[in-house]
């Protein structure tokens, strides 16, 4: 199932500058370790060493928070997005 994927600019440099990519996954989990086989070292920008979301990193599916659906397990559909949101601090 290919899904869209919203690369946010810190990490374009990745993605050889690409603002959306295609994966094929069917859960979110399986986006992120495609995100990783087709651009190393995305996973670790990304996710916790227990494989979880860092907390400063937003993941949305077609514009829902996934900590609010089933995190990593939430079912992905041909078409959906995931949109990578870094958490903006300010003072």
């Amino acid at each position: 199932m290919s899904v869209k994927v919203r690369i946010p600019g810190p990490l374009r440099r990745l993605t050889g500058g690409q603002d959306v990519v295609e994966v094929e996954a069917s859960t979110l989990a399986e986006g992120l370790q495609a995100l990783e086989a087709l651009f190393p070292g995305m996973r670790e920008r990304l996710c916790e060493e227990d494989g979880q979301i860092r907390r400063f990193i937003n993941v949305y599916v077609n514009g829902e928070d996934v900590r609010f659906l089933q995190e990593l397990e939430t079912a992905l559909k041909p078409g959906d997005e995931i949109s990578i949101v870094p958490a903006i601090a300010g003072g």
